[in-house]
């Protein structure tokens, strides 16, 4: 053992958060409707699987974009595209990208491509800023509950610390201006020198957007503090219902702060692996107004650079305007009709959930359940129904919430059918909780 590095023998991966033991007793016992009916149910992984039928039939009737044929001129790209291509990436795909992350703004801003760093999906996007924007030991402020994988994907391997900022079910978990200042001075304690605020909007897992209240805090602190703000938008595309997404570009334009030292300050996180439900293509980005931060994550993107065919077939998938406007707008309402589906289910149970607008996921109170109110109960609660109701969900405390008692159920993943049995097995799990009085 002695003889590998310290990186190949730490603990600081997450690996064994709940979060991801979860996932481990899934793929021992997965859920088949034929072949395994009483298997577990993932309901931990935010995969959107609802609109595939949309980009199969784009394909179908797009046969060029996959055999890289140049536009039915019947000469291949093939070759072009096997060889070498450099970090910069594809130019049309970037243009195409930019238009896209736009268009899902309601273009209220324009991107410009000369600001974009493409990565291997977020986690290698997040990751690289933290290099960029931070030193080891050095901290970014979160707030909770925030997704298990940020304890790998910024700290791991950067050597980043995150200091949480504790939100509360009293506000619904919105930002306040004391929970930032409280964070910062509990860094400064830890002699811990702050380098910005990792904001994630649509929030994973609370499946909230952010308001005008919590962005005024956000920016105003960092503009107090002189430090950086980072949002990971990567469920943008994914705000359903009556609201509209804003992009922390866009509070900032509000404000009319562009021609301020704030403005080189804002990164942004985006993929296609929610909006578009392709994790599997490994496509994530960095936009930031930084031109040395984007020279330096641009050199660094060459450790995870997504590949040239894949760049080729979604240039052309992004490029009809049509297909992608109408993606946005059936996507979203699939979205909104599986959670209501999943939300009005459990409220039939008794539990209720967070009110949410966006996202892939419910951040559900399962509180009335637990024996008594502290984590310990809250995990009791979790194994038995990852083992007994066979579900697996993600408790609050992987998410670092400081209420026990909270899951994030994904609704997204499965077919209908299988939400419908997920729900009919919470159901029976709580009749008889309250019928044994061992709530």
């Amino acid at each position: 053992m002695e003889m590998l590095s310290r990186k190949a023998t730490c603990k600081s991966h997450g690996q064994d958060s709940s979060y991801f033991l979860g996932w481990q007793e899934y793929e021992k016992n997965p859920y088949d409707e034929v072949r395994n009916p009483s298997g577990i149910i993932q309901m931990g992984l935010a995969e959107n699987q609802l609109s595939f039928d949309l980009l199969e039939s784009w394909l179908a009737s797009n046969p060029d974009a996959t055999t890289f044929v140049r536009n039915g001129a019947g000469s291949s790209m093939f070759r072009e595209l096997a060889l070498f291509q450099d970090y910069h990436g594809l130019q049309t795909f970037k243009n195409e990208l930019v238009e896209f992350m736009a268009e899902i703004r309601q273009n209220r801003v324009r991107f410009d491509p000369q600001k974009l760093v493409l990565t291997a999906g977020a986690t290698s996007a997040n990751e690289t800023l933290m290099f960029c924007l931070a030193e080891p030991g050095e901290a970014f402020l979160i707030p909770t509950p925030y997704y298990p994988g940020f304890d790998r994907d910024l700290k791991w391997r950067t050597g980043v610390e995150i200091i949480p900022i504790h939100c509360s079910s009293l506000n619904e978990f919105r930002i306040t201006r004391c929970s930032l200042e409280e964070a910062y001075e509990e860094a400064l304690k830890l002699n811990l020198k702050v380098k910005g605020v990792f904001i994630t909007n649509p929030s994973n897992p609370l499946g909230t957007t952010m308001n005008q209240d919590e962005f005024n805090h956000v920016i105003s602190f960092a503009v107090t503090k002189n430090i950086h703000i980072v949002s990971d938008e990567i469920y943008a595309g994914t705000v359903f219902g009556s609201s509209i997404f804003t992009s922390i570009i866009v509070a900032i334009m509000d404000r009319n702060l562009e021609n301020t030292d704030i403005w080189s300050r804002i990164h942004i996180v985006s993929s296609l692996s929610k909006d578009l439900g392709l994790p599997g293509f490994r496509i994530g980005m960095i936009y930031s107004n930084n031109q040395t931060l984007i020279a330096a994550a641009t050199k660094m993107s060459s450790f995870g650079l997504v590949s040239s065919q894949t760049q080729y077939l979604l240039s052309k998938l992004l490029g009809d305007k049509k297909f992608t406007k109408n993606y946005i707008q059936q996507n979203q309402k699939r979205l909104k009709k599986r959670q209501q589906m999943l939300v009005s289910g459990l409220q039939r149970i008794g539990i209720p959930c967070l009110k949410g607008n966006a996202g892939l996921f419910c951040w559900v109170d399962m509180r009335n359940l637990l024996s008594c109110n502290t984590f310990e109960a809250e995990m009791v609660i979790w194994k038995k129904i990852l083992y007994q109701v066979g579900l697996n969900i993600s408790p609050g405390s992987s998410c670092h919430c400081s209420e026990p008692g909270w899951f994030r159920v994904c609704f997204a993943n499965m077919s209908q059918e299988t939400l419908s049995l997920s729900i009919q097995r919470i159901k029976a799990f709580v009749n008889a909780n309250i019928g044994d009085g061992s709530n």
